[in-house]
């Protein structure tokens, strides 16, 4: 009976270490947007795709073929139609099969926008994303449960319930003008993979980050924010950034777009926050005092002379710990989830 129990422990134990971990990687398109996801079960799923032309569409299958080792994209995610995020995705179809694309809906007013080079471009079908849905993921045996929920598009939020804690509007909160553009829109997600969390709000800007944690925190706490709108200023709202108290912060900027001192200024007074990466160095003449450590930056030159490394994460199979690592600076540094 004990070697039969033995045997048990053992084979759970093996084929939990054979669980693939969850990856999470940002694909340098200079302060654009591509945040790549590759599940345990091996399916891929792409946040964006950087501008038109060869170089983001070039980087990004690039990648998927050398670093990520995948040969089709099941799932894109095209969080709005501002051209560092829609703008490459029919050139990168020319170079990798995609299967679903996600929107939040091509209305009348957005059909010039995003031309007929998006709205043509070949993949296995087309859905409309709203909030409250999820992206439909395979579960891998062995692996914490994976799930990608909505919670914004086109300005609307899911509906909050008692399951959302109270958050009242803290006394330092403010407002900037309304946003008119296309970054309102944003399709905002939540990755949960056991006990880790991936808040991705695109470029939602100040006033809607705002409505995600107050009067009730719609995501709760993380341990990964990727930083709205490349770190930009009309973004990145203290509120929601000591709302959902992340660990680590990752900066999908470029040399000159980015890190604002606002963004900057809001992360590091974050008392949740140990670490702060980024894909570029700020060149800015405030780049100084707006720049993380140095082993902490993926690229350090200007756009003509950068060589594109990425930001690797790697989440343990079941979610108890993450690893982020700056393959250009050899930099590693491992966190517990919450």
């Amino acid at each position: 009976m004990k070697h039969l129990l033995y045997l048990s422990l053992l084979l759970v134990a093996i084929e939990t270490s054979a669980a693939e971990p969850l990856r999470i990687h940002w694909i340098d398109v200079e302060g654009g947007a591509a945040t790549l996801i590759i599940t345990p079960s091996g399916e891929s799923v792409l946040f964006d795709t950087g501008m038109p032309g060869l170089r983001d569409p070039v980087r990004i299958h690039r990648h998927c073929r050398d670093i990520a080792g995948i040969t089709k994209i099941d799932h894109l995610v095209i969080t709005h139609f501002d051209l560092d995020h829609y703008g490459g995705a029919a050139d990168l179809a020319k170079l990798i099969p995609i299967g679903i694309v996600y929107d939040h809906g091509v209305r009348p007013q957005d059909v010039e926008r995003v031309g007929e080079d998006y709205l043509g471009f070949p993949c296995d079908r087309r859905l409309v994303l709203t909030p409250g849905d999820q992206i439909p993921l395979k579960q891998a045996e062995g692996a914490a449960e994976l799930r990608i929920d909505v919670l914004a598009a086109l300005q609307h939020f899911i509906e909050p319930t008692d399951q959302h804690p109270e958050n009242p509007r803290p006394d330092y909160a403010t407002d900037q003008d309304k946003d008119r553009s296309h970054n309102a829109n944003s399709i905002t997600t939540l990755l949960h993979f056991g006990d880790f969390d991936f808040f991705n709000g695109a470029d939602l800007t100040w006033n809607l980050e705002e409505k995600l944690v107050v009067p009730r925190n719609l995501i709760g706490e993380v341990d990964v924010y990727q930083t709205d709108h490349h770190g930009l200023d009309k973004s990145n709202n203290p509120v929601l950034i000591k709302s959902i108290k992340p660990r680590v912060a990752v900066m999908n900027n470029g040399h000159t777009k980015g890190c604002g001192p606002l963004t900057f200024a809001a992360l590091t007074s974050t008392p949740s926050i140990e670490a702060i990466f980024q894909v570029h160095k700020n060149l800015r003449p405030d780049g100084e005092t707006n720049n993380t450590t140095v082993e902490r930056i993926a690229n350090t030159t200007e756009s003509e002379n950068c060589t594109a490394h990425p930001i690797l994460l790697e989440v343990a199979p079941d979610g108890s710990s993450y690893t982020v690592k700056i393959p250009s600076t050899g930099h590693e540094s491992t966190f517990q989830s919450k």
